[in-house]
């Protein structure tokens, strides 16, 4: 296989910024946005349409501290659900602990017993947990083996409604991802992967959804994200907007054992080179 061309500038940063999910991601759009016909509405609408009738009492989250999780966990007390966030920092336990209605659980994502004790009791699973591109001291990546041991946890303890958040790229959306920036996310990407297949394949009797952001950025909530069965859709999307779908599809039946994209089809970007309509999940 012939060697591959120098990386551009923005494939750079792109490959910066999607890969730490959870640092703020610079203003540059480097997925290709699409024009969709589903109806555009504020941000203040779409996040009580993430508020509205909380279907879970008690939601143990892990990926918390930061980023899509730290506003999944914002909005979720918003809507009246109890929190348990898992934590590793001083700083991280003392801020979360800081908000009326979330329990803080001191433990590490790589160690099962930890994950399985911060989440007995409650009645559904979220993780959003991604490292980026460097592994940690043993080799592992918590986007395989943090999530796999939330997955595990919730089989084992009952929980069936989990949710992971992993990433375009993945799976059957390999495709939708251009080809430097897979090669360059590969290991990360190969990682979320193997996560969603332990879900599919061996939790039969969860209620599981994948969602997929596509480039994440850390701008003020647009309220125009969606979510889509199109396995080729590709575009950036604010991290407050992804919480928000996640909260939607959360407390939506229609979501189960579903794999959904998020983009947002109002976010366009310079590499547009089709204008292919998205057709938005209905979530009701």
């Amino acid at each position: 296989m012939p060697p591959l061309a120098p990386l551009s500038a923005a494939i750079l940063v792109f490959l910066a910024t999607t890969a730490a999910a959870f640092a703020p991601a610079p203003s540059n759009r480097f997925f290709v946005g699409t024009r969709s016909s589903y109806p555009a509405s504020d941000a203040s609408s779409l996040l009580r349409m993430a508020a509205d009738g909380a279907t879970y009492k008690k939601v143990f989250v892990a990926g918390g501290t930061k980023g899509v999780g730290r506003h999944i966990v914002d909005q979720l007390v918003g809507a009246g659900s109890e929190v348990v966030a898992l934590v590793r920092s001083d700083e991280a336990a003392e801020e979360l602990g800081a908000i009326d209605g979330v329990t803080v659980a001191r433990g590490d994502a790589f160690d099962y017993k930890s994950v399985e004790g911060a989440m007995d009791g409650c009645d559904a699973a979220i993780t959003t947990m991604g490292q980026g591109t460097v592994p940690d001291e043993n080799d592992q990546r918590v986007d395989y083996a943090g999530n796999s041991n939330v997955i595990e946890a919730a089989g084992i303890l009952g929980v069936t409604r989990c949710i992971l958040v992993t990433s375009i790229g993945c799976g059957s959306s390999k495709g939708a991802a251009p080809p430097p920036v897979f090669e360059g996310l590969k290991d990360v990407l190969a990682a979320k992967e193997r996560a969603e297949n332990i879900l599919i394949k061996y939790y039969t009797n969860m209620n599981w959804t994948i969602i997929r952001p596509g480039g994440l950025k850390s701008e003020p909530a647009t309220g125009t994200a969606i979510l889509t069965e199109n396995k080729m859709a590709i575009g950036s999307i604010h991290r407050e907007d992804v919480a928000a779908l996640v909260i939607k599809a959360l407390n939506s039946p229609k979501t189960e054992r579903t794999i959904l994209s998020a983009v947002d089809p109002e976010i366009s970007a310079s590499a547009n080179t089709e204008a292919t309509p998205l057709e938005a999940f209905a979530l009701v």
